[in-house]
C-alpha cells in the first residue's frame, strides 16, 4: 500500500452525541483522525465509502442496528470493529463477535482501556500491511525494513518509532504524541529520548541514501514525508 492515511482514522458510530464527542476528543488527543456517524445507515455508508483504520460501533442505533451494520460491513471489508454498548450480557457479546466484531467494550467504559483497545485494533489491522514511502518499505508482521533494496537493521524501539511515523505519514507529530504512543504512558525517562531516537533513525534510514524522508518541524516535532 502507498501511504497510511486510513490507518490513523477512526469511525465512531454512536447515537449518543455526548459520548461520541467524548470519544472524539480523546482520540484526537491521541493523534487520530475521527469521523462520527449518529445512525447505523450513515455509519455503514461511510465505512464502505472510506478506508478507516478502526470502527467503534454502538449496537443500539437508529436506522440500522450495530449488529446489522457489522454483518453487512464484513461482507466487503476487514476493518477492525470494536463494539461499544451498554448491553453487557454474554449473549450480546457472542452475537457481536459472531457478527464479525474484533472486540467488545461495555458502557460505562474507562477511557484508558478504550484507547488501549483501539491501539490494539490498529496493530491487528496493520499486522499484514506493507507500508511504503518512496523506496522505503516496512513489513510490520516480519518487523523488517528495506530501503532501496537494502535491508536495514533497526532496534525494537527504532522499528516502533519508524512504524509510527509511517502510519502517520505526512502528518506533523509532536514529541509528546510520539512519546505517549511509542514509549507508552508509564514512561518516566527523559523527554528528549524522542530526539535521540530520531537521530538514530536518520543515521540508518536517511543518511546512507540520497533523499531524506524524516523532517524536523522546528518548535513542533517531526514528520515523515515522501519526496
Amino acid at each position: 500500500m502507498n501511504g497510511a492515511g486510513s490507518e490513523s482514522s477512526v469511525l465512531v458510530v454512536e447515537d449518543e452525541r455526548r459520548i461520541a464527542r467524548l470519544i472524539e476528543l480523546e482520540l484526537v488527543h491521541e493523534g487520530f483522525q475521527v469521523e462520527i456517524a449518529f445512525d447505523g445507515t450513515t455509519g455503514l455508508r461511510r465505512a464502505l465509502e472510506k478506508d478507516f483504520g478502526v470502527i467503534l460501533l454502538d449496537l443500539m442505533l437508529p436506522g440500522m442496528s450495530g449488529l446489522e451494520v457489522c454483518r453487512m460491513l464484513r461482507k466487503q471489508k476487514r476493518t477492525p470493529i470494536i463494539i461499544l454498548t451498554a448491553r453487557d450480557s454474554t449473549g450480546d457479546k457472542v452475537a457481536g463477535l459472531d457478527a464479525g466484531a474484533d472486540d467488545y467494550v461495555t458502557k460505562p467504559f474507562v477511557t484508558d482501556e478504550l484507547l488501549a483497545r483501539v491501539r490494539a485494533a490498529f496493530r491487528k489491522g496493520m499486522a499484514r500491511e506493507e507500508l511504503v514511502a518512496s523506496d522505503l518499505q516496512l513489513f510490520p508482521e516480519e518487523r523488517r525494513v528495506v530501503r532501496a533494496g537494502q535491508k536495514l537493521e533497526l532496534t525494537t524501539r527504532e522499528f516502533d518509532l519508524l512504524h509510527f511515523l509511517l502510519i502517520h505519514m505526512d502528518k506533523v507529530l509532536s514529541r509528546d504524541v510520539i512519546l505517549r504512543r511509542v514509549w507508552g504512558y508509564d514512561f518516566e525517562g527523559e523527554t528528549n529520548v524522542v530526539d535521540v531516537y530520531i537521530r538514530y533513525l536518520r543515521m540508518k534510514v536517511d543518511e546512507p541514501f540520497t533523499t531524506p524522508l524524516i523532517h524536523t518541524i522546528r518548535g513542533v516535532g517531526y514528520v515523515l514525508r515522501k519526496p
